[in-house]
């Protein structure tokens, strides 16, 4: 059944990703079931986007409760669940404003939009001279301007004439930053560690030093927490780690509760002050099923103590897996449950997150050599067990 399914998808539907060879079909908490029935445990959750589990009740219930009363009716109304999503958001993140969108993309390109309006109506830079300053190794969509400023080259390949307007600097060299900006630089947009990028951490104090320059050269500090916010690391944002809080803040995924596409740019008063009516929006962006959920999903993260969680539990992740490390394994790196475990050159992640799926547990490889293990914030410590003990399995299997 299963492989027909899969034949199926690939003769109707663009060969645009190359998943792991399983049908999923039903979800619950950690676990999610095949179409035959076989139980895994889910070491991805979706790249941080079912943070509270599968079908979480309370979550469940804001959507169903929702879309009995009101599902969409676009901005160009006012909506009674709006106003109260963004004031949590903004209290919980620190930020005067937020503006809704729906994917984490949507979210980055509204930080570049009021990144680049604010360079010429707030800090003066010549009008179309604005530059924004990223990483190698980033990621944070797959628009075209996005792509523009992907070091990754098969994100760019074909896709172009790429958008200008970026500079790029290694990731975790404070002092490139400084080399970096000149009068042109509007902001630096970074994300606290990378995902994609292999679970890639900084030294501690990385992003205090670069909020530093970004403030003495009248520069913004916008950070990517698609992946990394809401709990993932340890703390609501990743951000503060380093008791950093950015001019700028993208999130996304966990917002929707793992139901719904919710996203969110937030930012202080004079950066969100450039938008006017017109000059940003999406039909879908702030919708009222968005906005139930989402105010749901924040408080629950609070309610339920998944952030302390997250820093508990990721820790006896990060040290069970350490443990379980053979020579093949170069380094387990993580933030809370946000750990990457890199192999030796060599040896497939692919393949190793093959045979983890014959073990019953899921996760999905970064860059062909990370193995991710960045499972819902509501796991227990026996089902971490489960997974490590899997791993280990697997590696003397492999190696």
């Amino acid at each position: 059944m299963e492989n027909s399914i899969i034949q199926r998808e690939k003769r109707a539907c663009a060969q645009n990703y190359l998943p792991l060879p399983v049908v999923l079909t039903r979800g619950e908490g950690v676990y999610l079931w095949d179409a035959e029935g076989k139980r895994y445990l889910d070491m991805m959750s979706a790249y941080s986007a079912v943070s509270h589990g599968h079908r979480h009740p309370r979550l469940v219930k804001a959507l169903t409760d929702q879309l009995d009363r009101l599902a969409v009716v676009s901005r160009a109304f006012h909506t009674d669940n709006l106003a109260p999503f963004l004031e949590r958001a903004c209290e919980l993140a620190g930020m005067d404003r937020a503006l809704p969108m729906n994917t984490g993309a949507e979210a980055v390109e509204t930080a570049i939009k009021a990144a680049r309006k604010w360079a010429y109506q707030v800090k003066g830079v010549a009008k179309d001279q604005a530059e924004i300053v990223v990483c190698t190794g980033n990621f944070h969509g797959r628009t075209t301007t996005i792509i523009s400023f992907s070091s990754e080259g098969q994100y760019r390949d074909g896709f172009g004439p790429l958008t200008p307007g970026f500079k790029f600097i290694p990731f975790g060299d404070a002092h490139a930053l400084s080399s970096a900006i000149n009068e042109k630089t509007a902001a630096f947009l970074v994300e606290p560690i990378q995902g994609e990028g292999g679970i890639q951490i900084p030294v501690d104090g990385y992003l205090s030093d670069c909020a530093k320059i970004c403030a003495d050269n009248n520069v913004l500090l916008l950070c990517d927490e698609i992946q990394t916010g809401l709990g993932r690391t340890g703390h609501l944002l990743a951000s503060w780690h380093d008791d950093v809080q950015p001019d700028g803040l993208m999130l996304g995924k966990a917002l929707g509760g793992g139901l719904l596409p919710v996203s969110l740019f937030l930012g202080r008063k004079d950066l969100m002050d450039v938008f006017s009516p017109g000059d940003h929006g999406s039909t879908f962006g702030g919708y009222p099923l968005a906005c139930a959920v989402g105010y749901e999903a924040l408080n629950v993260l609070i309610e339920e103590g998944l952030i302390e969680r997250s820093a508990e539990n990721g820790k006896y992740l990060h040290n069970a897996l350490q443990q379980v490390a053979t020579g093949a394994v170069k380094e387990v790196r993580g933030r809370g449950l946000f750990v990457g475990v890199e192999v030796e050159e060599g040896l497939s992640a692919r393949k190793l997150c093959e045979e983890l799926l014959t073990e019953g547990v899921l996760s999905k490889e970064t860059h062909e050599t990370v193995v991710r293990f960045a499972p819902p914030l509501i796991i227990e410590r026996a089902q971490i067990d489960t997974a490590v003990e899997a791993f280990e399995r697997v590696l003397r299997r492999v190696v």
